[in-house]
């Protein structure tokens, strides 16, 4: 049975519309509540969130859905989802909730959900939930209805495990460093952790007002940055999205270096040092070819997963791997955290940056990337791929690059959009592949 409200990445949509409702909100912490009601101990939930409106709402239809079927409740506040995994773990709590919508705009919003192991849950723990969402549940009794506090120390927790990440012998002192938070959950936290490790510090998208988060910044709108690092003199910059759990790096000339090449530093200066455990890295279908032969060239492996960060950790506790993410940003260090985390990410970074001594344009040019597009076609109904002409274009596009290059077509799971990306060693080819298939597609989607 497929899954009517979890998608690649929890319960996600348009707030007040949907699944994105209070009732829904409050009717999900009642069912993974009931779901995570396990032994004879007092149970508790942990519930960050990020900046946008709406996340006043869900939070508190959720507190009374948790509540009401006898589950203590913890507030953060506005944290990043990497360090509302950290604090489930450390509260040692039955559940974790992220209310988020990531990279999305401040209408959206969603939730996401970890158990006490500080992950991601897994598809049977999603549609054992859904299931509930559709039932009567039996609620708590008077006496048993659960408490809510909030606590006041959260973002000194996170603060303290990222530089805790990054070890004691590494400082950034002397490091001009650009960071532009999105607005989003990590406004006060990744600013505050680099400046206590001694950088100088120029911070871009630190001021939410409930509806800027993601707003023309972060890591998908990453042009004020790059502004900000060549007119500031910065060495470094780096972007987050709203909820932190994605990193975009820009060097000291303003020009961005994405997921593939980060996975490419970390991964072979972790198996130079001796940490890359797994023999390699995973990536999802979406990373460049250049990374797979890069790594290649190095003695490493890249497994390749379906999109969604999900999808890579999955691979990657089944296979021993300690270094994964994607070419967005969603970079998963297991060796420090049970998610993506943008910050932690970044830390490693930085620290090969004061290691090497390199520009940062030296050091994040790690493999020189095959041409590769990336288009979306936004379509409001129906299913396009099914139809016969997107077909028909797919396969021409395939019997044209003959082996000398990659499709990957794919309907978005958060959004409605089908993503058209190609790749291969002749820019021309992969353009003409991709405008034809998009043409299609919205010819389809008309």
């Amino acid at each position: 049975m497929g899954k009517q409200f979890f998608g690649t990445d929890g319960i996600r949509g348009r707030t007040n519309a949907g699944v994105m409702t209070a009732a829904i909100a409050m009717k999900v912490g009642q069912a993974a509540g009931t779901r995570f009601l396990r032994g004879d101990h007092r149970h508790r939930v942990v519930i960050g969130k990020d900046t946008r409106l709406s996340g006043y709402m869900l939070e508190n239809a959720m507190v009374a859905g948790f509540t009401s079927v006898g589950m203590d409740v913890v507030l953060l506040g506005p944290m990043p989802t990497p360090a509302v995994a950290l604090l489930t773990q450390e509260l040692r709590a039955d559940v974790g909730v992220m209310i988020s919508a990531s990279h999305n705009p401040y209408e959206d919003n969603g939730i996401k959900l970890f158990g006490p192991d500080g992950f991601k849950l897994s598809d049977d723990d999603e549609l054992a939930i859904e299931a509930m969402l559709g039932q009567d549940l039996d609620l708590a009794s008077s006496e048993e209805i659960g408490r809510a506090r909030r606590i006041d120390d959260a973002r000194g927790r996170y603060i303290h495990a990222v530089k805790q990440s990054l070890g004691n012998q590494v400082r950034l002192d002397g490091l001009k460093i650009a960071i532009d938070c999105a607005n989003g959950a990590a406004y006060q936290v990744a600013p505050s952790a680099l400046w206590e490790l001694g950088a100088e510090i120029v911070a871009l998208g630190v001021n939410p007002n409930g509806k800027n988060i993601n707003e023309a910044c972060g890591s998908t709108h990453v042009e004020s940055l790059t502004e900000a690092v060549v007119a500031e003199g910065a060495d470094i910059g780096i972007a987050l999205d709203g909820d932190a759990d994605r990193l975009i790096v820009v060097d000291e000339k303003g020009r961005v270096v994405d997921g593939d090449q980060i996975m490419a530093l970390i991964g072979s200066q972790w198996a130079a040092s001796g940490r890359l455990t797994g023999g390699g890295v995973v990536a999802t279908v979406m990373s460049n070819l250049g990374l797979e032969r890069f790594l290649a060239g190095e003695g490493l492996n890249l497994v390749r997963t379906a999109v969604g960060d999900r999808h890579v950790l999955e691979a990657m506790r089944k296979g021993g791997y300690n270094v994964g993410g994607e070419q967005s940003g969603h970079m998963i260090l297991l060796d420090h955290a049970t998610t993506g985390d943008g910050t932690i990410a970044a830390l490693q970074v930085l620290a090969a940056l004061v290691q090497s001594g390199k520009r940062a344009s030296e050091l994040l040019h790690v493999f020189d990337p095959l041409p590769q597009l990336l288009r979306n076609v936004r379509f409001a109904k129906g299913k396009p791929l099914e139809d016969n002409g997107v077909k028909s274009a797919i396969a021409d596009a395939e019997a044209a690059l003959d082996g000398k290059g990659r499709l990957v077509i794919r309907p978005s799971g958060t959004e409605p959009v089908i993503r058209v990306m190609a790749e291969g060693d002749d820019a021309s080819l992969i353009e003409e592949a991709v405008a034809n298939i998009c043409g299609a597609v919205a010819r389809a989607a008309a």
